[in-house]
């Protein structure tokens, strides 16, 4: 089974949720940690190198978990949760993924 790391701003994006959100949210990362290829590669996205993470969605589609699969140390680390208007959370993901290198 797969550990699973946060990265420091994944507080802020769960508090912008509603709390049924909130649990669905927990409950598909349960999910990612038992089976973390549930997820789809995210490659390319308009211009946003994301080639290493992976999308899963939550309520209906609303919501997207993006992550990374460290295999060596069987670790997920949760890059970022929110919606995908205006390619937000993919913004988001490609920041925190740069600033964190």
């Amino acid at each position: 089974m797969y550990d699973v790391k946060y990265h420091p701003l994944i507080e802020k994006d769960l508090k912008q949720l509603n709390h049924s959100i909130r649990i669905e949210v927990f409950r598909k990362l349960e999910k990612i940690r038992n089976s973390p290829k549930i997820g789809q590669p995210l490659g390319n996205k308009y211009g946003l190198n994301l080639t290493k993470l992976k999308k899963v969605y939550v309520s209906k589609k609303k919501i997207r978990i993006v992550y990374e699969i460290i295999d060596n140390i069987l670790v997920i680390k949760v890059i970022a949760i929110g919606k995908r208007e205006d390619m937000e959370v993919y913004k988001q993901a490609k920041e925190r993924i740069v600033s964190s290198e």
